[in-house]
């Protein structure tokens, strides 16, 4: 850890002090970790809080969604590292024993409250946008709602797939969650710069149909599908500009409409 992160002993106002128990770095850039989880923290699946490190005596905080599903008694993150990012460029040296600040007052879009119940409900996540989806595909909620989830998760390289193996494995197997997912549950990994079964930008799927083709289902149609959408600022701009031009309607905590966008999204 870096010289001038302070240990945190106990907690700052409007936050939680808790035990990291589990790091793991899937690539030079790319890392995830669990912490503990105060029995006071509610959240709704797809939600992300302010978590960070204390700096200089002041928490120094970003938002970042849970992975962990709203039920799990613990909690995870997916994070980047920016060698020169204020928070990213410390948090990523975070090891098992250490402590973390988690905000007490999650909050975020990407609910199932903020859009309509439907047919298909898309998940369109670039890179560490997948977080609060994993946390979602976890949730029965989300499968009481939708014939269909789709998760389309797009990355430059194969190895920034984070989580691959433990959708297309792991979580059809789950005792509780096994039998939903695997009748419900589709994964559209895809990767843009490095050779893959499936390349390109989500946008440009979506334009052509071949992203509808490849999960089975009928082009998108407000009438009948929900889209969540979590990345890079442009790729939000683009699915915004596609999904509107279509008929879609965002949708907000006081209105849910046929899609949702989340702006929170860690770069630093």
């Amino acid at each position: 850890m870096d010289i001038d992160v302070e240990p945190i002993v106990s907690a700052p106002p409007g936050f939680f002090a808790e035990e990291v128990t589990w790091v793991h770095h899937w690539t030079e850039s790319l890392f995830s970790f669990k912490c503990g989880r105060d029995p006071a923290l509610r959240f709704t699946s797809g939600q992300f809080a302010m978590i960070g490190l204390l700096v200089g005596g002041k928490p120094l905080v970003r938002a970042y969604s849970m992975v962990s599903p709203a039920w799990e008694d613990h909690l995870e993150f997916l994070s980047i590292k920016v060698q020169d990012g204020p928070l990213t460029s410390r948090l990523q040296h975070i090891q098992v024993g250490e402590r973390v600040l988690i905000g007490r007052k999650p909050v975020g879009t990407l609910i199932t409250d903020n859009i309509l119940p439907g047919r298909n409900l898309w998940m369109l996540a670039t890179g560490t946008g997948l977080a609060p989806f994993m946390s979602l595909i976890r949730d029965p909620e989300v499968y009481d709602r939708y014939d269909r989830v789709i998760v389309a998760h797009t990355v430059r390289e194969v190895k920034e797939l984070a989580y691959r193996d433990y959708i297309t494995g792991e979580l059809r197997e789950h005792e509780l969650l096994g039998e939903m997912v695997s009748g419900k549950l589709v994964y559209l990994p895809a990767v843009t710069r490095e050779p893959f079964p499936v390349q390109g930008r989500i946008t440009a799927r979506l334009e052509s149909g071949e992203a509808e083709r490849q999960a089975g289902v009928e082009p998108l149609d407000p009438a009948f599908d929900r889209v969540m959408i979590c990345g890079s600022e442009a790729m939000n701009a683009d699915v915004k500009a596609l999904l509107e031009a279509r008929g879609f309607v965002e949708g907000t905590n006081h209105a849910p409409g046929s899609y949702a966008l989340e702006k929170a999204f860690v770069t630093k």
